[in-house]
């Protein structure tokens, strides 16, 4: 009787720890297969703020002699905005230039960064988002506030900065 009292003991322990580790391990396995997936190709990203139109953007400059990293899509003041990829919330947080931003973990270890929000979702570091879900309301916080409202969108991989003009789809292109 002892025996079992003490294996049902411990198997109940397990089950307690199992219960609780689960969430990590299943971020964890979801990290391995975000970093091992191959990255966007031409075209193969969903537009954040579908049906709005946008330029190449990329390279103009800046105030303090920076160069534009990113493409910046206009949109009325809280339109919501989509991921264009499935990942892990990096962070949400609030920063000088970027105003209100969110960091998204993508395919690849590619970082997708979304800037100038208005307001954000119920979105925190950790969380797993899928493409297309709403991961901000687009605004003109940081370094943008008193310009139209627009989404800055950019992405950055190991070696820096990378123009997500080519990697997203333009509608109205296709039509």
């Amino acid at each position: 009787m002892r025996r079992l009292i003490s294996f049902l003991v411990i198997l109940a322990v397990l089950v307690g720890l199992a219960y609780l580790l689960w969430p990590m391990l299943k971020n964890a396995s979801r990290y391995t297969a975000l970093l091992s997936a191959p990255t966007p190709a031409a075209r193969s990203l969903p537009n954040p703020l579908p049906g709005q139109r946008f330029v190449d953007t990329w390279g103009g400059a800046r105030s303090e002699g920076r160069r534009h990293e990113g493409v910046d899509i206009f949109a009325p003041r809280n339109t919501p905005i989509q991921a264009t990829t499935r990942g892990i919330v990096l962070n949400v947080r609030e920063d000088r230039l970027g105003g209100r931003t969110v960091m998204i973990l993508g395919p690849g270890g590619q970082r997708h960064y979304y800037a100038h929000l208005e307001r954000y979702p119920d979105l925190k570091m950790g969380d797993w988002v899928e493409e297309g879900a709403v991961v901000g309301y687009v605004g003109d916080s940081g370094n943008a506030k008193g310009t139209p409202t627009h989404l800055h969108y950019g992405i950055y991989a190991g070696g820096g900065a990378i123009n997500p003009y080519p990697l997203l789809q333009r509608e109205w292109e296709k039509r």
